[in-house]
């Protein structure tokens, strides 16, 4: 394990510039906002870091690679242009709205220098939270104009050079102008042009940008066709009427960038989510004998396993870290607690949305699923009843999305406010961040860098293992050994469990 240190490098700012579109090239838009879009209101600023090796010195970076990162970044706004835009805040009871103003509007990007260890940066080892926080740049300040309008900066973007190492990519912005899908599809499509430029020196970037060659598809910004069957507009509308909307105060589920927090990464490979989706298999037939159709395990995928191992390691890390400090032990009701797991699942392919596949912007439905403490911790099938619970929600899920919808909002405050345990899943392994190749090869790590301040876990795919999952988490130091032994022990135990009762059979 990684030593905590008090050694957090500042960075040296080279250069802060602004990149926007190509001049002439975008006439301004605004865009009105879906139901989809307003419950982000309420969250955290989200940023997503990526850290490449280039073994280089800072003026060969300066000279070869930051010219063709910033003109690819500019054409890619070209298309992506709600990042370079502003949220439009107007005093009530107008709506608020997204709007690009040609010639004035960018994106600010800000390219610095670090004397950080790339190599422990890229580590899965545990290492120091506030390392990466000078890696990570913050949004510009809004504006209040004169008739109360707030203006304010919808992204962010920093380049780090670690001489002779490495560089690392950083991206912080509002969830409300775009859902993961969206981000990684504007990344993509940034490195992939970006890869072109430093290939082939510029050539055929027009037939690049109309998506031909196998090029990824130009995003969608028709949000006039995303349909509302169930009215969540207007409910969403009054529920933010209701929040801490105006001062814009209420930040999300979580928010505690505690100094005495590590960050790690965790990475399950295909053989064991094998061995855990088998594991479950067995013993959900073992514990519920030959259940009824509502109760059978149907799909247990990577996605349901490996959230249920990280969920249970936390809950019981949890535990264990309180009953050293005699914290609880003595509560009657303890084991009564509730513990809330919170989840996403893109909505774009449902007929009822009329959402296409290359939709800009946010299409998620969002999962709650509450469990006893006693039940999580249950030694025999607390890891059964968890993957039940959430491999039941998935499918209710995909039997009707936004089943509860209209209470989303509600339900994140009630959270917020409650003080109870709550993980929020971060990322998909679907998103193929490790895909990201701006022309210096794939990622040597890809992280969601807000997880110290947002309560979350996150997934991805494997930079080195394919059908790998990388957990990445964040947690005090003082329970970071715990949950690691307790994570890694279930692991052990599942693979043993399933060798002896496969010898029974």
């Amino acid at each position: 394990m990684a030593a905590k240190t008090n050694n957090h490098h500042e960075v040296n700012i080279i250069e802060q510039s602004q990149v926007a579109p190509p001049q002439g090239s975008l006439p301004s838009k605004t865009l009105s906002f879906t139901f989809f879009d307003i419950p982000w209101f309420l969250c955290h600023p989200v940023k997503r870091i990526f850290f490449y090796h280039f073994p280089y010195s800072t003026n060969h970076f300066l000279q070869s690679s930051l010219p063709p990162l910033k003109h690819s970044l500019s054409l890619t706004l070209q298309h992506f242009f709600p990042f370079a835009s502003k949220l439009i805040v107007p005093p009530q009871p107008q709506q608020p709205f997204i709007a690009y103003h040609q010639g004035s509007d960018s994106i600010n990007l800000t390219v610095a220098e670090s004397k950080a260890d790339f190599n422990v940066l890229v580590s899965d080892l545990p290492q120091d939270a506030r390392d990466w926080h000078p890696l990570i740049p913050s949004l510009p300040p809004e504006v209040t104009l004169e008739n109360g309008t707030r203006v304010i900066p919808l992204m962010a973007i920093q380049l780090t050079i670690i001489p002779n190492s490495g560089f690392s990519i950083s991206l912080t912005f509002n969830h409300l102008v775009a859902d993961g899908k969206s981000l990684h599809h504007f990344i993509k499509f940034w490195a992939k042009l970006c890869n072109h430029i430093v290939t082939n020196g510029g050539n055929n970037l027009g037939s690049f940008v109309e998506g031909s060659n196998g090029n990824l598809p130009l995003p969608s910004h028709d949000r006039g066709k995303v349909k509302d069957p169930k009215g969540h507009m207007q409910v969403y509308l009054e529920d933010l009427r209701n929040s801490d909307f105006q001062s814009m105060k209420f930040r999300g589920l979580v928010n505690d960038a505690s100094t005495d927090k590590a960050r790690g990464t965790l990475v399950v490979t295909r053989d064991q989510v094998d061995k855990l989706k088998k594991w479950v298999s067995l013993k959900f037939s073992d514990t519920y004998g030959n259940p009824d159709e509502s109760l059978l395990l149907q799909h247990i995928s990577t996605f349901v396993v490996t959230t249920s191992l990280v969920w249970v390691s936390m809950i019981e890390s949890e535990e264990q870290f309180n009953y050293n400090k005699n914290v609880n032990n003595n509560k009657e009701d303890h084991y009564e607690e509730i513990c809330h797991l919170v989840f996403l699942a893109d909505c774009r392919g449902y007929v009822e949305f009329c959402v296409p596949p290359n939709y800009f912007g946010n299409c998620l439905d969002t999962a709650f699923v509450a469990l006893k403490r006693g039940d999580i911790l249950g030694e025999n099938n607390g890891f059964v009843k968890v993957a039940s619970a959430i491999e039941s929600k998935i499918r209710e899920m995909k039997r009707e999305a936004l089943r509860d919808g209209e209470n989303i909002m509600r339900r994140y405050k009630k959270l917020a406010m409650a003080g109870e345990s709550l993980i929020v899943v971060a990322g998909s392994p679907k998103l193929g961040v490790y895909e990201t190749d701006f022309g210096w090869g794939k990622p040597r790590k890809s992280e969601a860098a807000h997880l110290e301040s947002s309560g979350s876990i996150s997934l991805s795919d494997s930079k080195i293992k394919e059908g790998a999952i990388e957990v990445g988490f964040s947690l005090e130091w003082s329970r970071m050994n715990l949950f690691i032994n307790i994570f890694e022990q279930h692991i052990k135990s599942v693979h043993h469990s399933l060798s002896m009762m496969t010898n029974l059979n």
